[in-house]
């Protein structure tokens, strides 16, 4: 026994397809992967410049470079996420098959 599938199942299924795909490529949007990676390791270096120790800060001419550093690695990394949020990527235009009449 085969299967048969009529054009309107056919249609689903593709665009059920094209929903998973598209669902798929904005949870791996480049800007949500280095936002979050920034914002980690902002988080990090902030932690380590926030308990620097004098002689660290000495070494450094006085300038707290991981606090400082940290800070800029977080905003970077927020700002990243707020376009990410503020310009979703689009979905893609629904395809047409030749033919095909709108219903």
């Amino acid at each position: 026994m085969s299967e048969h599938y009529s054009e309107r199942d056919l249609q689903r299924e593709i665009t059920d397809l094209e929903t998973k795909s598209a669902t798929a490529a904005r949870l791996f949007d480049i800007r949500r992967i280095i936002g979050g990676l920034f914002v980690v390791y902002g988080v990090i270096v902030t932690i380590a410049g926030i308990t620097a120790s004098d002689a660290a800060i000495d070494k450094a001419e006085g300038v707290n470079i991981n606090l400082w550093t940290g800070l800029g690695m977080l905003i970077l990394g927020l700002l990243f996420l707020l376009w990410l949020k503020l310009r979703p990527t689009a979905p893609p235009p629904p395809a047409t098959v030749p033919g095909e009449r709108d219903e």
